[in-house]
């Protein structure tokens, strides 16, 4: 993983200083190609010798008009192309993630996933998402992911920094405590 993030982050530096005046629309259309990208049929196929950097490059972007059913921006284009061209089609993903943390740096933010054993409606969602931005000390961009493995509670997982309240983890904790 460290190769594609050395591989990634030029190339998310410099869509992020080329496209400064429209951050927020750029990281949209880089996010539809990082997910079409991760596709393995797709990257098998492209990886073809069969097949030429056009039928690539227009593959992949009409299924993101599809997809997103949006077309992509001229510098969307010209930025798929050069990852076509360059081979780094596998790292687009990487791309994204990276262009999403020099995005959320300028806009003092971080995102958040939670994980959940069960769905969260809206106001338990506002409401843990203020008590998690104090215990942060930053504004976050909040999803949330189901993973029944957690039995109940929540995982959050900011960056590198990890909140974990769930049923299985106090349990590992109660595990350890005996066998200690």
């Amino acid at each position: 993983m460290a190769e594609l993030a050395t591989i990634a982050r030029p190339y998310a530096e410099a869509l992020f200083k080329a496209q400064a005046s429209d951050l927020a629309g750029t990281a949209a259309w880089l996010e539809e190609l990082a997910a079409v990208a991760d596709n393995a049929q797709l990257q098998q196929f492209i990886d073809s010798p069969k097949v030429s950097d056009e039928q690539a490059f227009e593959l992949i972007s009409d299924v993101v008009q599809k997809h997103a059913n949006v077309a992509l921006p001229e510098a969307g284009k010209n930025f798929l192309r050069l990852v076509i061209e360059n081979r780094r089609l596998s790292a687009l993903s990487v791309v994204a993630q990276q262009y999403r943390v020099l995005m959320n740096a300028k806009g003092g933010t971080a995102d958040a996933v939670v994980y959940s054993a069960f769905p969260i409606d809206a106001s338990a969602l506002a409401d843990l998402s203020t008590t998690l931005e104090k215990r942060f000390a930053r504004k976050l961009n909040v999803s949330v992911e189901l993973d029944a493995s957690l039995m109940g509670g929540v995982r959050v997982v900011v960056g590198d920094e990890v909140l974990d309240t769930s049923v299985k983890a106090r349990l590992e904790q109660m595990k350890s405590a005996l066998t200690a």
